[in-house]
């Protein structure tokens, strides 16, 4: 165990994590972060699945989201940030300072303030083809990948809020949207129902759901198999892309009842800053952003939380 609190603690990489390192780093704040290893998914985040990534500002070229992922985690290195590839498996946030454990051992760490970046997990349809096609045409982000899609015909899966929007911006994009659902009707609100419905580039496959993604022997999405629900009946839909909006998951299982959540299970953060129910713990990025889930807004909130974290600090002394 460390006797020594660190000032400052980051659980989680991705951009909002790497990018709060850097910046608590730059502020002599000797930051230790946890990448984790297997808990919420994989070190780098969604980035580490994303074959090509152009929407990130600073890259006029197109970069593989693990180039990218790999860049900003040497700036945080370089810039003076501990990383240690460990998951933390246990959180006591109920003194200060804060207590960690991590890693196989369950070794324990100290901390005088902690910044949450454990991200969110798609939720996939859990098909072999869907998973072998990941990044080659199949995507769990519309603002994401959508632009790859310019002209073409796609497919996406999913009857909420959720889906209704990646629809309506994929029809800007896209020839076709063809929406899929499993039940008879969405559970989306009226008022996005009425906009998907209205749209002449968007058409609706009720009672139906992914038999098959094809076509994995090709390396890409060349249509997707639905069967219909009630009937067993097959049908192929023509497309190059499968986007599957059927939510996420965040990964908030290790500060439930320590930690305000929202009713969606993200950690739930004052309006406008990264600071949580409990002072002198932020949270930064998809694990408390539910409404645009992109790399450049939870790198911003991992700089929001480096400087939230530097000044409470500051505050105490």
């Amino acid at each position: 165990m460390s006797t020594e609190p660190r000032k400052v603690v980051i659980i989680g990489s991705g951009p909002a994590g790497f990018t709060a390192a850097i910046y608590a780093a730059r502020a002599n704040l000797s930051p230790l972060l946890f990448e984790g290893l297997t808990r919420g998914g994989i070190p780098g985040g969604q980035l580490m699945i994303t074959n090509d990534v152009e929407n990130f500002p600073g890259f006029p070229e197109k970069i593989a989201g693990p180039a990218l992922m790999s860049s900003i985690r040497e700036q945080a290195v370089r810039q003076g940030a501990e990383i240690v590839t460990w998951d933390v498996n246990e959180v006591d946030l109920r003194h200060s300072p804060f207590r960690l454990r991590a890693g196989d051992e369950n070794a324990d760490y100290l901390a005088e303030s902690v910044i949450i970046a454990t991200g969110a997990q798609a939720r996939w349809l859990g098909i072999e083809s869907e998973h072998a096609l990941k990044g080659r045409g199949v995507s769990a982000c519309a603002v994401c990948d959508g632009a790859f899609f310019r002209g073409q015909d796609v497919v996406v899966v999913g009857g909420g809020d959720t889906a209704m929007e990646e629809s309506m911006y994929l029809a800007g994009l896209c020839r076709s949207v063809t929406v899929v659902h499993r039940k008879d009707s969405f559970r989306a609100s009226k008022t996005m129902q009425s906009r998907v419905l209205a749209n002449p580039k968007i058409r609706i496959v009720l009672g139906s759901v992914v038999d098959e993604v094809m076509d994995v022997a090709r390396g890409e999405v060349t249509g997707v198999r639905l069967r219909d629900v009630a009937t067993g009946k097959l049908r192929l839909v023509d497309a190059t892309g499968l986007f599957v909006a059927i939510g996420h998951t965040p990964n908030t299982e290790l500060f439930a009842g320590q930690l305000d959540l929202h009713e969606n299970g993200y950690l739930r953060t004052v309006p406008g800053t990264t600071r949580t129910s409990v002072p002198g713990v932020f949270a930064a990025g998809d694990v408390q952003d539910f409404v645009y889930r992109q790399a450049v807004t939870a790198a911003g909130t991992g700089c929001m939380a480096a400087l939230e974290a530097e000044r409470w600090l500051a505050s105490r002394e």
